[in-house]
C-alpha cells in the first residue's frame, strides 16, 4: 500500500522591523502586571492556601498592579489612536469569515503539516483576522469589565448603595474572577502560539529585539526599515 509523501512548506523568511521600542516595553510591562494580578488575585480568592503570604500586603500589591494596569492601558490607547497603530486592532469587515476560516483552518490543520501561513505578517498588519477579532473583544469587553468589576469591590464600603444596585460582592466578586480565568486561558494559548512559528522562540525574540522574521509569500518583501 502506497503512503504519500507529505513535505512541509519551506517558508521564505525576511527580517522585518516589526515593533517599536514603546510596543516592546508596553508589552512587556503589561504581561508582568497581569502575571502578578493572576498570582494575587489567586492568593486573595484563596488565602489558606497561601498562607505563608500577608493577606493585607499582597491586596496592596494586587491594587497597585491594578493601577498600573489602568494607566499603561490608557496611554496605550492615547499611543495607538495618535499614532493610527488602532487600525491594527480592527476586522476589516469586506472578506472577514472567509479570511477567519482560511486563518482557523490553518490553526487546526496547517500549522501541523507545515503549510504556508494564509497572511503574510507586515509592520501595516501585523494580526491576522481571529487575532484582531480576539484583541477587539479583550480591549473592548473583558479589560473593561475586568476593571469595573474591581473597582466597584474595592469601593464596595466606600460606595455601598452604588455595589449593592449593581448585585453587590456575591454577584461583582465571581464575574471578577471568571474574567480573571478568561485572561488566564488567553494567556496559555497566546504562549502557545507563539511557539508555533519557524522557532519556537521566534517571536518571544521578535517582542524582545523588535525584529521578526516573517514569512514573505513570493513577492517583494516587506521593507526592513527600523524606526
Amino acid at each position: 500500500m502506497s503512503r504519500r509523501n507529505l513535505t512541509a512548506h519551506e517558508p521564505e523568511l525576511q527580517g522585518v522591523y516589526m515593533y517599536s521600542v514603546y510596543e516592546r516595553l508596553w508589552h512587556w510591562l503589561q504581561t508582568l502586571v497581569i502575571f502578578v494580578l493572576l498570582f494575587t488575585g489567586l492568593i486573595i480568592h484563596k488565602p489558606d492556601k497561601f498562607g505563608v503570604f500577608s493577606f493585607s500586603y499582597v491586596v496592596q500589591v494586587h491594587n497597585i498592579m491594578a493601577l498600573i494596569l489602568v494607566l499603561n492601558a490608557a496611554l496605550a490607547a492615547f499611543y495607538h489612536f495618535a499614532s493610527g497603530e488602532i487600525q491594527q486592532f480592527l476586522p476589516r469587515p469586506r472578506g472577514f469569515f472567509d479570511q477567519a476560516f482560511a486563518q482557523a483552518k490553518f490553526y487546526l490543520h496547517g500549522i501541523f503539516r507545515g503549510a504556508e501561513h494564509p497572511f503574510e505578517k507586515t509592520p501595516q498588519r501585523k494580526m491576522n483576522p481571529l487575532q484582531q477579532v480576539t484583541y477587539f473583544a479583550i480591549l473592548n469587553i473583558l479589560l473593561p469589565l475586568q476593571i469595573l468589576t474591581g473597582l466597584f469591590m474595592w469601593g464596595a464600603q466606600r460606595w455601598p448603595d452604588i455595589v449593592a444596585s449593581m448585585g453587590g460582592l456575591p454577584f461583582l466578586a465571581p464575574l471578577h474572577t471568571l474574567v480573571s480565568w478568561l485572561f488566564a486561558s488567553f494567556i496559555i494559548l497566546h504562549v502557545y502560539l507563539t511557539t508555533t512559528g519557524h522557532e519556537p522562540l521566534a517571536s518571544i525574540k521578535g517582542m524582545i529585539m523588535g525584529w521578526d522574521e516573517v514569512e514573505v509569500h513570493g513577492h517583494e518583501a516587506p521593507s526592513t526599515a527600523g524606526d
